[in-house]
């Protein structure tokens, strides 16, 4: 069996407002941990915030997109989140694009997508991870995690995990510049499995290890083919 994702990772100058925000956007629930919130749909993963001092100078090469199930949804969605302390954000959308660009109260950017989406149409309020990379990097989770390509076309890629939840995107190039404080994957070992034995069979799909050495929490600090970063927790890390 491969990895799980067990958690979507974020940097955060205050994780435990961070993780309100999205805990009363997605209504979802506290984790049992300080900025960690857990789901109450069928997404398979945690999203956790971890601290940092680092300034966010760069967009993610990570954001989640948000669906709407009605035409009024959207805008719905987009009061609900102002309220809470997101502020709209130029990215250089255009009008006719439809999406709504957010960033949360620490400048995580966010997409509201209108009602009639038929590459979210299945998927549930927290539709997708929109990411810049790579069609080999789409190719790479889709082996590393066990999730079959469900959209692979002028070199973007999604991928969706066999029991729903969101799809995971990639957009293909071009590619924008890579911050240190960017959005990275935890992976759980598969239940019963081997940490490093995990660790070397990613290695054989195209990740490279960041650092030899265990993290004093037993993480292995890994990399995907574009050079994301991910981390490999140690076999009780979920």
């Amino acid at each position: 069996m491969p990895a799980e994702l067990d958690a979507v990772c974020f940097a955060a100058e205050d994780p435990e407002r961070h993780a309100r925000f999205w805990s009363d956007l997605l209504r979802w629930e506290p984790g049992d941990e300080p900025g960690l919130i857990v789901p109450t749909d069928d997404t398979g993963f945690r999203i956790r915030f971890e601290p940092t001092r680092e300034p966010k100078v760069l967009l993610n090469l990570m954001h989640l997109e948000l669906t709407s199930a009605y035409p009024e949804e959207q805008q719905e969605t987009v009061e609900r989140a102002l309220a809470l302390g997101a502020h709209h954000l130029d990215v250089g959308q255009l009008p006719e694009e439809g999406h709504v660009v957010l960033a949360d109260p620490g400048g995580n950017e966010f997409c509201v997508i209108p009602a009639g989406s038929s590459f979210l149409a299945d998927c549930g309020f927290l539709g997708a991870l929109s990411c810049d990379g790579s069609q080999a990097v789409g190719y790479f989770w889709s082996e590393a995690l066990g999730w079959p390509l469900v959209w692979d076309q002028d070199e973007e890629t999604a991928i969706r995990s066999p029991h729903g939840g969101p799809k995971v995107a990639w957009g293909g190039p071009p590619f924008n510049p890579r911050s240190r404080r960017e959005p990275h994957f935890d992976l759980a070992p598969p239940a019963g499995g081997d940490q490093q034995g995990e660790a070397d069979r990613l290695v054989t799909l195209g990740a490279t290890l960041v650092e030899a050495a265990r993290a004093d929490d037993g993480r292995i600090a890994m990399a995907d083919p574009d050079g994301n970063p991910f981390c490999l927790l140690a076999a009780q890390g979920r």
